[in-house]
């Protein structure tokens, strides 16, 4: 039987994964999700019935970066379920396969799986002189995405480099970068910024597809709002000290050692979203404000331009300024916080079959656009 007709717990336990750690990992699709409990048994039913669908993983240019934290994730366990959500048949950096019996698995995928496959795109596609600053195989990257993309059911962006363009993009930008959605304009993309992306994430976002049949809501950057849809200030363990007015003032001073607010070494926490305090990585143990190092907002749009330097305090954001007291500065947070909660409502929006989500577009990296 070929290894897109099996269900997701066949392929599951051909590698020995238990139907325990199976609900589990459904459980914990829900919770990134931010969905009642009772969805934990809805998303079960839809995998076990649904037939793997086929997706091909494209990398143009990047740093693989994205691969790794998608294979090097051990909870949810990714090796074990993510990759088995779907039939993996093409991804150049895993895949056995090489040279013409590489490109000959992405031929068959366009050609027989039209428009239900799905899409994983990593890196920047570059639109310069015909795009002839990265190919593959003797075709352009731009002209593989073209042909790709444009067939298949959904196309993920997944990283900065995928979504916006990423470091590539950065000023001088000679190769002409951009993100999927700029160099290919009219396609279904679902962007997952970060520098990488977070595969919990990204799992959730299949599972999603995969149990309601299209995607969960997204904001005005075709983020979903599950993932990016908070404050990282918000969310931070950090909060307590910033609201106390106890921040660290250079690296390795008593406020460094004793866990205190990172807002004054330039931490981006303020005006940046994702859920990184939430899902964090390694195992869900941590996270780099945790680990004491500020935010650089990676998950927000142009990062790379418009949040650096990354070891300066935030400039021209309202309500934040050298002389502004930390109560201050937190009730601007808050209400900002505030307006972006009751925008977001992803859960009524899947309760509704998602339909209704888009209302929720307006909801962006919290008081100013990140």
């Amino acid at each position: 039987m070929p290894l897109h007709d099996h269900s997701l717990p066949e392929a599951l336990a051909l590698r020995g994964v238990s139907r325990r750690r199976f609900i589990e990992f459904c459980g914990a699709m829900v919770a990134t999700l931010a969905l009642p409990s009772h969805y934990i048994d809805q998303v079960v039913q839809a995998l076990d019935k649904k037939r793997k669908p086929v997706m091909v993983w494209l990398e143009f240019q990047d740093c693989a970066g994205n691969t790794e934290s998608m294979l090097r994730s051990a909870d949810p366990p990714i090796a074990d379920i993510v990759l088995d959500l779907l039939s993996l048949e093409y991804h150049e950096t895993i895949m056995a396969a090489a040279g013409h019996h590489a490109e000959a698995a992405l031929e068959r995928v366009v050609k027989e799986e039209k428009g239900q496959y799905i899409v994983v795109v990593e890196g920047s596609i570059p639109t310069a002189d015909g795009g002839v600053y990265c190919t593959i195989g003797g075709r352009t990257a731009l002209d593989i995405a073209r042909e790709v993309c444009a067939n298949s059911a959904l196309n993920i962006a997944v990283g900065a480099c995928a979504w916006d363009g990423g470091i590539p993009y950065a000023k001088p930008n000679p190769t002409g970068a951009r993100g999927l959605q700029d160099a290919i304009p009219g396609l279904n993309v679902i962007n997952l910024g970060g520098c990488p992306h977070n595969p919990a994430n990204t799992a959730a976002v299949l599972v999603h597809y995969l149990t309601f049949g299209q995607a969960p809501a997204l904001d005005q950057y075709n983020r979903p709002l599950f993932a990016y849809g908070h404050i990282i200030h918000d969310q931070c363990e950090r909060r307590a000290h910033y609201d106390a007015g106890r921040f660290v003032e250079e690296w390795d001073d008593e406020g460094a050692r004793n866990g205190w607010c990172l807002y004054k070494m330039g931490c981006k926490g303020p005006e940046a979203t994702f859920n990184c305090p939430t899902v964090r990585w390694n195992s869900g143990t941590s996270w780099p404000v945790k680990a004491g190092h500020g935010c650089i907002a990676c998950a927000s749009y142009h990062f790379w331009d418009s949040k650096s330097p990354f070891y300066k305090r935030l400039p021209d954001v309202p309500g934040f300024g050298v002389d502004t007291t930390a109560e201050k500065v937190g009730w601007v947070a808050v209400g900002a916080v505030a307006g972006l909660t009751a925008a977001h409502a992803v859960g009524s929006a899947v309760r509704g079959k998602v339909g209704g989500g888009r209302e929720a577009k307006d909801a962006g990296d919290g008081a100013s656009k990140s």
